[in-house]
């Protein structure tokens, strides 16, 4: 299927005057964090030229260690969008509490959460890298801007995506009703409608988890590894591909690309922490993207977007993609409480 060449903003012009899908200033929005993305594509491209390698030699509230485009990232989307007049504040992975827009700009209607520099310790091997975004509405009745004005269910958003910067520069788009790709053409300087309707195949035969941490993982989803790793002799009579880019971006694109699954699961590392993934920055929005190409995203018992949020970084088990796979992982997990329950 030929898909027409529009112009980023001309898509979401026609999504708010033709298809009447997003207000004018969630479009406007949209627009600036497009170009704070582009920004950061320059900036990862430079590289070393650039002189923004390497650590910066400071730790985020995550505890940890930050590299110099990560500050970059985060600065750039903070400066780009704080005097448009659409947000009321934003979040940020790599910063301890919100950021209000400052008084001497107008205050919008939305909120923005975003992680700058998704796999960044990719960066300096020059492995494919990205910025995650998501959109809230502030909730009405609210005098000022709290933290808790955050604490929003994914089903909440209004918008969501990611940049991905690889051999090219893609942005991955969805305002619920379906997801777009967009790849930077540099000539131009705008985002070109490329992949329109994007779809996840139900079934696969790829997977993607971190093997290193095996002896950590639960029950579940140590079956479920298990079983792809015997192939065709075993209970799933199919051989499995395994994909490992240590960088969320990357990993969710080739699943949106061509089917497979993601997971990034608790373990017992560090039992008191329901995951690794953070669910505002990261989990909400790509599950979001992946539902609304035909996929599913749980915590390998509930569906991550119906998940309610009590603190601004917290954490969560992510598996997501393909729809077969990820129910099959799900119904795994939800089998050994009812065994463990039984007991």
């Amino acid at each position: 299927m030929t898909v027409r060449r529009d112009s980023l903003t001309r898509y979401l012009v026609e999504k708010q005057r033709v298809d009447g899908r997003i207000p004018p200033q969630l479009r406007l929005l949209l627009e600036v964090v497009a170009r704070a993305c582009k920004r950061i594509s320059f900036a990862v491209n430079k590289g070393e030229l650039g002189e923004v390698m390497g650590s910066a030699g400071s730790e985020n509230i995550q505890g940890e260690v930050q590299k110099k485009l990560d500050i970059i990232a985060n600065e750039t989307l903070i400066e780009a969008n704080e005097w448009g007049g659409h947000l009321a504040a934003m979040a940020s992975e790599e910063m301890e509490g919100i950021y209000v827009v400052p008084n001497r700009y107008p205050q919008g209607e939305y909120l923005l959460m975003f992680d700058p520099l998704d796999g960044s310790s990719n960066i300096d091997v020059n492995v494919s890298i990205g910025t995650i975004f998501s959109v809230l509405k502030k909730p009405e009745g609210h005098p000022g801007i709290h933290d808790s004005d955050f604490l929003q269910p994914g089903t909440q958003q209004v918008a969501a995506g990611y940049c991905i910067y690889g051999p090219q520069t893609t942005l991955v788009l969805t305002v619920g009703d379906g997801v777009s790709m967009f790849t930077l053409d540099r000539e131009q300087g705008s985002f070109i409608l490329t992949q329109d309707n994007v779809k996840v195949p139900e079934d696969t035969k790829e997977f993607a988890i971190n093997m290193s941490n095996m002896r950590h993982w639960d029950a579940p989803v140590k079956r479920y590894i298990d079983e792809c790793l015997q192939g065709t002799e075993g209970p799933r009579g199919k051989d499995f591909n395994m994909r490992w880019i240590a960088s969320m971006v990357s990993d969710v694109h080739r699943i949106l690309t061509r089917g497979g699954i993601f997971m990034y699961p608790w373990d017992k590392r560090e039992p008191h922490k329901p995951g690794k993934l953070r669910l505002m920055y990261e989990a909400n929005p790509m599950g979001w993207l992946i539902e609304q190409a035909g996929g599913m995203a749980t915590n390998g018992r509930q569906r991550i977007l119906e998940i309610e949020p009590t603190q601004l970084h917290e954490r969560v088990s992510v598996i997501l993609g393909s729809k077969n796979e990820v129910q099959r992982v799900t119904d795994y997990h939800l089998e050994a409480d009812r065994a463990c329950a039984q007991a």
